[in-house]
């Protein structure tokens, strides 16, 4: 497993030298990498022969080329999930196509580990049959009470199959945080498989929304990309409190990242 290198739960990036392709057209040099990536990854899903160990170095070496061409990567608390050692809902807020691609290299390592996606997502070009072969929980995001429905339930069966949920609860990715935009579905899933809730924060607004195609837009080399998990929660009562909590540690770690 291609794993990072972590100190007293921290990883950063360490300073590297970028070619003059990558300081000249970053944005450019990175999707090719990308899509090199994910091409690859995808003729080995189409084969059969894609497993959560290959997503985690997919993942990787998607970190390592953002990082290429001069994104700086800072990831705390990555014990919260380390140390954790059973299934687990990870509950955060969601800026970018970012978090999609470079999680599993952060998570998988530790914890097999799946999404809470778009269906959408199951149907775009190459990235599909990667995406298949996690066994995502894919909502529609146009009935509520469906997608409601669709998570618990098959939420519940991939954490009794030993399966961490990564959700993101907002009704769309955005990048500021309103806690009222945030959907209390991690928490009521965690209540129901009566599992740990562990939050995660994170700001990946260097990643923008693009003019033509929303998920790749222009990559802003000066912005760091900050990952932060919490302590894991166990869900007392409707989970209000627990709720609350994972809405204040995300609030106030995008409050410590301001640029």
């Amino acid at each position: 497993m291609h794993r990072l290198q972590y100190h007293n739960s921290t990883y950063s990036s360490s300073e590297r030298q970028s070619s003059w392709s990558n300081k000249i057209f970053p944005s450019t040099s990175f999707y090719c990498r990308v899509f090199f990536i994910v091409a690859q990854a995808a003729r080995r899903a189409k084969r059969g022969t894609y497993d959560g160990t290959d997503w985690g170095k997919s993942s990787y070496e998607v970190l390592q080329a953002i990082e290429k061409i001069g994104v700086r990567v800072e990831i705390t608390g990555i014990d919260h999930v380390k140390n954790h050692n059973r299934p687990a809902i990870i509950v955060g807020n969601h800026m970018s196509m970012m978090e999609t691609l470079l999680l599993p290299a952060i998570i998988q390592p530790f914890m097999d580990v799946t999404f809470v996606i778009k269906e959408s997502l199951l149907n775009y070009p190459v990235f599909k049959h990667v995406m298949h072969t996690r066994d995502p929980v894919a909502v529609g995001r146009t009935n509520p009470r469906q997608d409601l429905k669709v998570v618990m339930t098959e939420g519940k069966e991939r954490l009794g199959r030993g399966v961490s949920v990564i959700v993101f609860p907002q009704t769309t990715r955005s990048q500021t945080f309103d806690p009222k935009k945030m959907s209390s579905i991690g928490v009521k899933l965690a209540r129901k498989a009566e599992v740990s809730v562990i939050p995660l924060a994170l700001k990946t607004d260097g990643w923008r929304n693009g003019s033509m195609v929303k998920d790749f837009g222009k990559i802003d080399t000066t912005k760091t990309a900050y990952f932060s998990f919490g302590e894991p929660m166990e869900i007392s009562g409707k989970g209000n409190e627990e709720q609350q909590a994972i809405n204040d540690f995300i609030v106030g770690k995008l409050e410590t990242w301001e640029d």
